[in-house]
């Protein structure tokens, strides 16, 4: 008979708690688990959002383990549901909306929230913390729309925000109650040198001021800060940063002891049987930690303890910091605040904007600050935790003149390091775990991480990772191999190899390739199966059948999942052109089925947003449109200027040459999605300049532009060629995306394409050799020839919309 597995459910889909589950997962099999998040998203990393405010990564970048992952380990999860109680006694977690589930351990990881400031004015609208993505959005809106921000709080957070909202060009002022930023981990002079570094990037600063009130706009919404002085100070967003506080709502409604924070011992136990607390919402010894890399260590003894094994207990964590603000490296250990029993030793540079500050008592080092130059943080880390005693050699690591300091040693200062010795602060990886790794077989950066989670969180280990790694392969280091990852931890081949095996080796499916090319991880995962499923669909156009489940949920529901678990319609409005009687089957239809909101795109098209899973197939038969793409990597939207027809500047037809366009390569899988514009003149009104392929029309022909991007990575396009003629035109566009579609990384834009394989190269194969022009238009007619939409699919399958559309459950809507 099959055992019956024990029920284990986490209350908090965050780093630290998903880490015990990571954790739990490799020590032992005998749980089922469910994990409750009370936000729409998969487990994400939160230490990064400050990068997703700032606009160089997206939100997809920084999460940790996608939805796909979850199904793959068998995990139940929850998201947009709050535990509002735990019943200790019968062993059952209540959300809203849901029934109770049991359990036989459960553990509790719901974090911190920000502390607002008990004032008038705080509950303002345009007032708001700086915790979680639906924070980073409203931040973002905000900067679309208002000039004028102040961030309440002068600590690490506060200072990520401001350095976003600045690149999303608002005018920021961080209003700070203390006389020095980063109080808790900066002395006077490093936060000195901080705030220099920070004005000059265009941050204000308010020191030494105390906020009294929020002032009211008179439409409901924050227009500006009173502070205890009579002064003021203008404001449409505010931020506050001002610390932050244990989440411990729901232990508190089910009573389990707490103080600050959810009282635990040294195995993370609560007060209440098999209820264990672990990250930002627990109190040990007195102490709650704010800081990744506690967490961490709580999460490695508590897995241990669910899992059955021998741990020691946790006791406490020495605190370092190292961080990334705003382009400037700054890492505090210890104690760094001199008292008259600590002897100081101090360099300070101004030229190199750099400052080194070592504490000594009785001798032995308790603390430091490193400001501008941290190469020693894991050094410096290990002997504050040690009480290491200051020596010659240890002097001259640190100030120069003896040791092993320097760059050109870093491998002498790796050599030296112990195997015990964490290296990844974030995830408590040590020394001795990467090199197990590394002789085990993963020879790249990206394999260390997806077996050890070193360089997963913040990513400052990576350079002492890369020194690990060339010191353990000694003469067999490739540093050209070791930079040339695969395409994901499951493999070390990369798209290249693995799209010659699929030819040399004739493979036709997913998990053969995985198979015959000795996958690491037989099942592959969320990164290689949509990669690998693109890639045989681009070389078999004929005979591949495409394999839903290896597509990302979006693509596989033909709709885009919204964050409160409803979706969005986007049907197509070829060019960006409609009509009379389709906006009139739009608002008929958006009427019946109570869409919440009906907007304007940037493409020139309407989404219906807040759709029910059960009524797309209903509202797409109803429309009776085709699909607008809005979810996949295909062509999105041809946006179009009105052209000769209307327009006294235009030269050219751009509304009818949009739409053929459109109509013609609508539907057709790329490596990412894919955005085009046509412009009648070169007023440039359809914004082609900034899109992967740009046209625009002259007295002459056309001007075909590629490799632009107007998101987070602006990019003007590449002047690839004039022609003369449409069919010329419509030619020359087809080759480029039959080149892209060959040549192209599985998830990389064309302005990444472009600049990788060099306008020249593209210029070559699809406009100059008219022969090979040739080949890649007939190759992508035949896959033009294959395609056909897929919400009439949908509508023609009857199993298909049962079980994907009507059975399966989705979160309840967020109220």
């Amino acid at each position: 008979m099959e055992r019956q597995r024990k029920k284990l459910v986490l209350i908090g889909n965050g780093m630290a708690g998903m880490s015990v589950i990571e954790q739990v997962l490799k020590l032992t099999d005998q749980y089922e688990i469910t994990v409750f998040g009370s936000e729409p998203y998969p487990n994400y990393n939160r230490i990064q959002l400050s990068y997703v405010l700032e606009g160089s990564k997206t939100i997809d970048d920084i999460i940790l383990n996608p939805r796909e992952w979850y199904e793959e380990n068998g995990i139940a999860l929850r998201t947009s549901t709050t535990v509002t109680k735990i019943d200790t006694i019968n062993k059952k977690v209540y959300a809203d909306g849901l029934e109770p589930a049991a359990y036989d351990a459960l553990i509790i990881a719901t974090g911190s929230k920000p502390f607002v400031l008990p004032i008038p004015g705080s509950d303002l609208a345009g007032v708001i913390g700086f915790r979680d993505i639906q924070d980073c959005e409203v931040m973002l809106d905000s900067a679309a729309t208002y000039r004028k921000a102040t961030v309440i709080g002068g600590g690490l957070l506060g200072l990520e925000a401001s350095k976003g909202l600045v690149q999303n060009g608002m005018d920021v002022t961080v209003v700070h109650l203390m006389g020095t930023l980063m109080e808790r981990q900066l002395d006077k002079t490093a936060s000195d040198m901080l705030k220099a570094e920070l004005e000059a990037q265009g941050i204000k600063f308010r020191m030494n001021v105390k906020t009294s009130e929020l002032i009211n706009d008179g439409s409901g919404r924050v227009g500006g800060i009173r502070f205890e002085n009579g002064e003021t100070l203008e404001a449409q967003l505010v931020v506050m940063a001002a610390g932050i506080k244990p989440n411990t709502d729901v232990a508190r409604a089910s009573g389990i002891q707490t103080g600050r924070g959810i009282v635990v011992d040294d195995l993370l136990r609560t007060s209440a049987p098999d209820v264990y607390a672990v990250g930002e919402c627990c109190e040990h010894r007195n102490v709650c930690y704010g800081l990744v890399a506690p967490l961490f260590e709580q999460a490695t003894v508590l897995a241990k303890v669910l899992a059955g094994q021998d741990t020691q207990p946790y006791e406490g964590s020495s605190v370092a910091t190292k961080l990334k603000i705003s382009g400037v490296d700054v890492f505090s250990a210890g104690e760094f605040l001199e008292k008259p029993e600590h002897q100081v030793l101090t360099l300070c540079d101004s030229w190199k904007k750099t400052y080194k500050k070592i504490l000594l008592q009785e001798g032995r080092i308790v603390g430091g600050i490193l400001f501008g130059d941290v190469a020693h943080a894991q050094k410096l880390t290990k002997w504050v935790r040690t009480n290491a005693v200051l020596d010659e050699e240890i002097h001259g690591e640190l100030f120069g003149g003896g040791g092993c300091c320097g760059k050109e040693n870093s491998m002498l200062s790796v050599a030296s390091m112990d195997d015990s010795e964490i290296v990844c602060g974030c995830n408590g990886v040590t020394k001795g775990t990467i090199v197990s790794c590394i002789q085990s077989g993963c020879t790249t950066i990206d394999a260390i991480k997806m077996s050890t989670g070193a360089t997963r969180s913040c990513g400052g280990c990576k350079p002492v990772v890369e020194q690990i790694l060339k010191y353990v392969l000694g003469e067999n280091y490739d540093g050209a191999a070791v930079k040339k990852e695969g395409i994901c931890g499951c493999t070390k081949l990369d798209r290249d190899e693995i799209i010659a095996a699929i030819r040399e080796k004739g493979l036709t499916h997913v998990r053969e390739v995985m198979h015959v090319l000795n996958w690491s991880n037989p099942e592959g995962c969320s990164k290689c199966r949509p990669a690998i499923n693109y890639y045989l669909g681009m070389l078999l156009p004929e005979e591949y059948e495409d394999e839903p489940e290896s597509r990302f949920v979006n693509e596989r529901l033909n709709a885009n999942i919204q964050k409160d678990g409803t979706f969005s319609v986007i049907p197509r409005m070829y060019g960006g052109v409609t009509s009379p009687e389709e906006l009139r089957k739009i608002a008929d239809i958006a009427e019946k089925y109570r869409v919440p909101m009906v907007k304007l795109t940037g493409g020139q098209r309407i989404d219906l947003l807040g759709v029910d899973k059960a009524d797309l197939p209903k509202i797409w038969e109803e429309l009776d449109m085709p699909s607008g793409y809005g979810y996949a990597k295909a062509l999105r939207t041809v946006k179009t200027c009105v052209g000769s027809q209307f327009c006294r500047f235009g030269t050219q037809d751009s509304i009818g040459m949009g739409i053929a366009l459109e109509k013609k390569f609508e539907r057709l899988n790329m490596p990412a999605k894919f955005k085009m514009a046509v412009n009648g003149c070169p007023r440039n009104c359809a914004e082609s300049g900034i899109k992967d392929l740009g046209i625009v029309g002259n007295d002459g022909g056309w001007e075909l532009y590629i490799g632009g991007n107007g998101g987070t990575k602006l990019r003007k396009g590449d002047l690839l060629c004039k022609v003369k003629s449409d069919e010329e035109l419509i030619a020359i566009s087809g080759a480029f995306i039959q080149y892209y579609r060959e040549n192209g990384k599985y998830g990389e834009r064309t302005s990444e394409f472009v600049e990788r394989v060099g306008l020249e190269e593209i210029e070559n194969a699809v406009v100059k050799d008219a022969e090979n022009r040739k080949l890649l238009v007939q190759r992508v007619e035949e896959a033009l020839a294959r395609l056909s939409d897929p919400w009439q699919a949908v509508l023609h399958d009857h199993t298909q919309r049962d079980q994907m559309y009507e059975t399966i459950q989705i979160p309840a809507k967020v109220k």
